[in-house]
């Protein structure tokens, strides 16, 4: 499974704090998913994170 961030990112860090293996806050102060697949251990919370996330700036495929 793969993680996206889109531009409606708002940087509230909800994402890295749910799910910290998938999500940073980057040095622009917006959420940036890791590139390639995610760690199998980790779909539940970055799923958890897209679900949760007060834009809906984040795609789990």
């Amino acid at each position: 499974m793969k993680a996206s961030v889109n531009e409606d990112c708002i940087g509230c860090g909800l994402c890295e704090g749910t799910c910290p293996d998938v999500f940073t806050i980057g040095d622009d102060g917006i959420a940036q998913a890791v590139e390639g697949d995610m760690p199998e251990d980790a779909e539940d919370s970055a799923q958890e994170a897209a679900d949760n996330c007060p834009v809906s700036a984040i795609t789990i495929e």
